[in-house]
């Protein structure tokens, strides 16, 4: 077995359970609201507020970023021969999305135009 048949593996097991917790408690937060007597209105309501309108922007943020550093790992990777770049560039680049992410969201919600 080869270090990208593993990092395959985790990816997607990763994946997946990220994917069963999310609808587990979705659920779970759903059951609660009809535990507590909530219409179906009131419960359509209620989540439509919870939605972040700036999940999309997120999401472009941080996948920019995720290829910005796939792109430089594999560029230096290249330059120098060693190939640690690669995940070190992906994760200080996806850190910098995240950042940047919610840097950008927080000036957005603030209405700062500067």
């Amino acid at each position: 077995m080869h270090g990208g048949d593993v990092v395959g593996m985790v990816f997607f097991l990763v994946t997946g359970i990220v994917i069963v917790t999310f609808i587990y408690f979705r659920s779970r937060e759903k059951q609660m609201m009809i535990e507590k007597g909530l219409s179906y209105e009131q419960m359509v309501e209620l989540l439509r507020t919870k939605r972040d309108p700036y999940l999309l922007l997120k999401l472009g943020v941080l996948t920019l970023f995720v290829g910005l550093g796939l792109g430089a790992g594999f560029l230096f990777s290249n330059w120098t021969g060693y190939e640690e770049w690669i995940p070190f560039c992906i994760v200080t680049m996806t850190g910098l999305g995240f950042v940047g992410g919610f840097l950008l969201t927080r000036k957005l919600k603030n209405g700062n135009g500067n």
